[in-house]
Order: structure tokens, then C-alpha cells, then sequence
């Protein structure tokens, strides 16, 4: 059977999939929280969820509780499965120079499958939410998020030869994210009205069979696995692991440390405040004065689609004209722009045009993730990946609970809150990009450094 190197339908189908349930994820647990709560059915018109905007009623009080715990609760789901994912998403991508980028890819598939198919267990027989707990925990031992995305995005930096078109493949893959999860979100609100819960998780369920088939049977890897290749103990592969992560930084030139070092800080410190911030938008828009619906949720996850698009031709435009850092910083503006309008926005109308300012926020994680590739030998690109997979386990757990616990304690006296901190903490990358300009370490390094370091190379071997 002959076998494509096109992992586009992969990341596609995954991120549909995934971006389809998570959304009826939150508002699911938000909804039973709140049957809990006012012990009564959860009421929903064709305009808005019911919502209490008297500050003087009890029920609102209530309400604010609800917001709470669902707040906390998605805290504590995300933590669960943070610690598993890291580990697996650390050992799969790295190993993945010499063991192959497939399974970095169907493991977390079969994850998600199982997520899904046990959603679709609990919203049937309408189990208790503590079962998800288990859920998060299992999907955490496949793999989860970060490790598709590290493979994918390592499985792209194989296929790319090309130097100068690696940051606009990698745009275009994180084009192919936001593009998706704006229609998934689009269609997740229909989705729920139409079917309801149970049969939205069945359709997940069934994309993650589709895409797991394609992996195995017409996916070809990129990296040569010998059929005959002798298996290794975990505590060899440990230690492969781990050798080929210390060895990316120990034999490295002290140029190349210093700038792979600063870029991940960097790309840490601009992801926890992006997905902290962004994280808070549906519990935000549950809430009063906007009450929005499920449908008007999906329109709001669907807005993201036009900032994907619009980052991306930032991404591919700017990059003619402009260094990359340069675009890093566009990017990093337009999201503290974003954040201080919505942290103030108190109209359906409002809280859509957000996304104005947020046209550019996506552009700096293609562009940093490209950097950091290029700053790297092809034989290096899984352990970068694979420390970036990780930063991403962390930083978005980090980020999840820091600011679920923040909106929970503000959100009775200003639910915008979340949103100021998140523009504030953005200030830390950008004094860590203004360093770097000052000290002259810009992105015409980064091409310099791989070939000198493979003369190098090349030299001792001869």
C-alpha cells in the first residue's frame, strides 16, 4: 500500500474533533454543576441561557457560585492529567529522531477516543462528574494534546527542507488550528441543540477512528525505523531521552544555549498568558450581563477563525519585510489589545469586536516555534520539540489553574479582571525580546549558527 507524507488530514481531523468537545465539555459540567446547584433543569432559549443580572436576588449569588465551582472544577480536571501527559508527551517526541513521529500521533488519537467514548458513557447514563477525574487521568497516559503537537509539529519540521519556508509551513499548520477550531466551535452549539451531548461525543468518537486508521495504514514517517531493531528496557529509553535533550544543550556553542534557552522562556511566558487569558471566554460569556447560549458561544469560538486567518497572513506577509522577532512583538501588541477590550466588554456587540484588536495575537507561537527550529540540527528537531511539547503541558496547566482560581476569586466583583492580569503579564515577554535586541541577537543568528555548527561537525568526523 503506498503511504503519503501529508500529515495535514491528521492535524485536521484531531483538532475538529477535539476543539468539536471541548467546549461542550465546559458547558457540560457547567450545566450539571448548575442542576446541582438550583437543583432544577438547566433552561435554555433560542436567545440566551437563563441569567440572574439582580445583584440583589439570591439566585444570583447562586449563580456566581456555579461560575465558581465550574472554575475550580475545570482547574482540578486540568491538573489531572497534566502530570501523565508530560511525561509521555517528554519520552514519545523526543525518541521520536530515532524511533519514528507516527506514534507521537495515534497514541494521543487513541486517547481522545477513549475520552470521548466515556463522555458519551457519562452523558448517557448521566454519571457523576468525579468519573472525568479518571478520564482526564487515562487521556493523560496516551499523551494527550502536547504530544500530537509535538509530533506534528517535528513530523512538518522533517518534511520542510527548506529554511526559509519553515516559518510559514509551521504558520500554516497553526492556520490549520485556528481555522478548525473556529468551525468545530461554529458547529459545536448546533451540534448540541440538534443531538445533544451523547451523540456530539459519538461524532467525535468516530472522527478519532477515522483519523487513528489514516496514521497507521497511509501515513509515512519520516524518520527510517529498522524492522529488525532491537527493543530497548524503559530505563534505556529513559536514558536515550534524556541524553538526547542534555546532549541538545552540553555540546551546543554557548550562543546557541543562551538563545534556545530565551526563546522557550519566551514562548512560555507569551503561551501562559494567552491560553490563561483565553481560557476564561465561556465561563465569561455564560455569565451576566452577555448570558450567552450555546449558539452564541460557537459564534464566539467561530470569531477565532478570522484571527487565525488574519495571523496567518501577518505570519507570511510581515515575513518578507520584517525579522522575526519583529513579528513576535506585532503579535504580542495585538493580544494585550485584545484583552484590555474584552475585559470591559458588556454587549454581545462588544465582546465580538474583540477580535479587532486580537487579529495579529496568534502570529508570535508559529514564528518562536520556528525560530527555535532553526536554531537546531535536523537530528535535534524531536528533543526541541519535545522540550516545547512539555513547556506547553506546563505552562498551559500552570496557566489553566492560575487563572480559574483568579476569575473564581474576582469574578463577584469584576469578572474582567482575569483579562487586565493577562494584558499585564505580557510585559514579560517583551522586556525578554527588547534584551535580545539590545544585546543584537536577532533572528539573522539563528540561520548562522546550524551550518557552523555542522562544519563543525564534519571537521572532527574527517
Amino acid at each position: 500500500m503506498r503511504r503519503v507524507l501529508c500529515v495535514e488530514p491528521v492535524i485536521f481531523i484531531y483538532m475538529f474533533a477535539s476543539s468539536l468537545t471541548s467546549p461542550l465539555a465546559q458547558q457540560f459540567i457547567y450545566r450539571r454543576l448548575w442542576e446541582d446547584e438550583y437543583n432544577s433543569t438547566f433552561v435554555s432559549d433560542s436567545n440566551a441561557t437563563y441569567c440572574e443580572q439582580n445583584k440583589s436576588s439570591p439566585t444570583y449569588i447562586k449563580q456566581k457560585k456555579v461560575q465558581e465551582k465550574a472554575s475550580v472544577f475545570n482547574m482540578q480536571l486540568d491538573l489531572t492529567g497534566a502530570v501523565p501527559s508530560l511525561i509521555v508527551a517528554f519520552v514519545i517526541v523526543a525518541n521520536g529522531d530515532r524511533q519514528g513521529r507516527k506514534r507521537s500521533l495515534v497514541l494521543p488519537s487513541v486517547g481522545a477516543l477513549i475520552a470521548n467514548i466515556c463522555l458519551t458513557v457519562i452523558s448517557y447514563f448521566s454519571l457523576s462528574l468525579s468519573v472525568l477525574f479518571a478520564v482526564a487521568f487515562i487521556t493523560g497516559l496516551f499523551g494527550s494534546m502536547a504530544t500530537f503537537l509535538g509530533g506534528g509539529f517535528a513530523f512538518i519540521a522533517d518534511v520542510c527542507h527548506d529554511e526559509k519556508q519553515k516559518t510559514t509551513r509551521i504558520a500554516v499548520v497553526d492556520l490549520i488550528f485556528g481555522v478548525v477550531s473556529g468551525l468545530a466551535g461554529l458547529s459545536s452549539g448546533y451540534f448540541l441543540r440538534g443531538i445533544g451531548f451523547t451523540w456530539t461525543f459519538v461524532t467525535a468518537s468516530l472522527l478519532h477512528v477515522i483519523n487513528i486508521i489514516y496514521i497507521i495504514f497511509f501515513l509515512e514517517d519520516t524518520v527510517g525505523v529498522s524492522e529488525h531493531q532491537v527493543p530497548v528496557s524503559c530505563k534505556e529509553l529513559l536514558r536515550e531521552t534524556f541524553s538526547g535533550v542534555y546532549m541538545l544543550f552540553k555540546t551546543a556553542p554557548y550562543k546557541k544555549r543562551v538563545l534556545i534557552t530565551v526563546l522557550l522562556f519566551t514562548f512560555m511566558t507569551y503561551l501562559f498568558t494567552m491560553v490563561g487569558g483565553s481560557s476564561l471566554f465561556t465561563l465569561y460569556e455564560l455569565d451576566e450581563p452577555l448570558c450567552w447560549n450555546e449558539v452564541y458561544i460557537g459564534y464566539g469560538a467561530a470569531a477565532f477563525t478570522s484571527v487565525s486567518l488574519t495571523s496567518f497572513f501577518g505570519v507570511y506577509l510581515f515575513s518578507k519585510c520584517l525579522k522575526d522577532i519583529y513579528i513576535v512583538f506585532i503579535g504580542i501588541f495585538s493580544y494585550i489589545g485584545g484583552m484590555i477590550m474584552a475585559a470591559f466588554a458588556k454587549t454581545t456587540l462588544l465582546m465580538f469586536l474583540v477580535r479587532v484588536p486580537s487579529l495579529l495575537c496568534f502570529m508570535p507561537i508559529p514564528v518562536l516555534r520556528s525560530m527555535m527550529s532553526k536554531v537546531v540540527l535536523p537530528g535535534e528537531q524531536g528533543a526541541v520539540f519535545a522540550c516545547i511539547a512539555c513547556l506547553e503541558v506546563v505552562t498551559g496547566t500552570i496557566a489553566l489553574s492560575v487563572f480559574n482560581v483568579l476569575y473564581a476569586a474576582t469574578v463577584a466583583w469584576f469578572s474582567g479582571f482575569s483579562f487586565l492580569f493577562s494584558a499585564g503579564l505580557c510585559l514579560i515577554p517583551l522586556a525578554v525580546l527588547c534584551w535580545l535586541l539590545c544585546t543584537s541577537w536577532n533572528g539573522e543568528d539563528l540561520a548562522l549558527l546550524v551550518p557552523e555548527e555542522v562544519s563543525s561537525i564534519e571537521s572532527v568526523d574527517s
